[in-house]
């Protein structure tokens, strides 16, 4: 569950081996879980994650996700040393466990389905939304067509109009709102 299972810890941080890992290529979405995590933004929260952490020997993350993620990442790394100097302080953990885990390794993918991230070609992501998006328009155009109606479809994509720009020269459509490029006034009637 990202960063509310480093937080919570228990069960939450389990061993993977190839068992656990195998048939779940084809599957869309993310099968580890995901969380928006409140405690993670504090040092507390923080602190409880690099308690389970250095309880389970493991000194080296990869993070998969988008601003909030990456940022969380870049703030417990440059962390991490005082971090481990306060579970010390604090008797929870020994000064030897704290030198065998002195070293936070972390690694970060972009996780977006935006694909808003300079220097790559596309986000971890994008490509299963759009796959999604083109099977959503192929069910609804034929229904369309049949009834002869217009149908209006909304995509992610918050302050990136890559989804809609991508699916909608895809799928042909009429018309495009992207956030980069906001409509001028009097496109209703132009539209009519």
């Amino acid at each position: 569950q990202g960063y509310e299972g480093l937080v919570e810890g228990g069960d939450n941080i389990k061993q993977a081996n190839w068992l656990s890992v195998s048939n779940i290529i084809q599957l869309g979405g993310t099968v580890i879980g995901s969380a928006r995590c409140k405690a993670f933004t504090t040092r507390a929260g923080r602190l409880r994650a690099a308690r389970n952490l250095v309880e389970h020997g493991i000194t080296n993350l990869c993070v998969i996700g988008g601003d909030g993620s990456l940022t969380g990442a870049d703030i417990f790394r440059s962390e991490w040393a005082g971090l481990l100097e306060e579970l010390v302080r604090d008797g929870q953990i020994s000064e030897e466990v704290a030198r065998k885990n002195c070293r936070l390794n972390i690694v970060g993918l972009v996780g977006s389905i935006d694909n808003d991230f300079c220097g790559t070609d596309m986000t971890i992501g994008t490509d299963s939304a759009l796959h999604r998006i083109m099977e959503i328009v192929d069910a609804i155009t034929t229904t369309a067509q049949s009834h002869q109606r217009t149908f209006v479809l909304e995509v992610m994509g918050r302050h990136c109009g890559y989804l809609a720009l991508v699916s909608g020269l895809a799928s042909g459509a009429d018309w495009l709102f992207i956030p980069e490029s906001p409509p001028e006034d009097g496109w209703e009637d132009l539209m009519c």
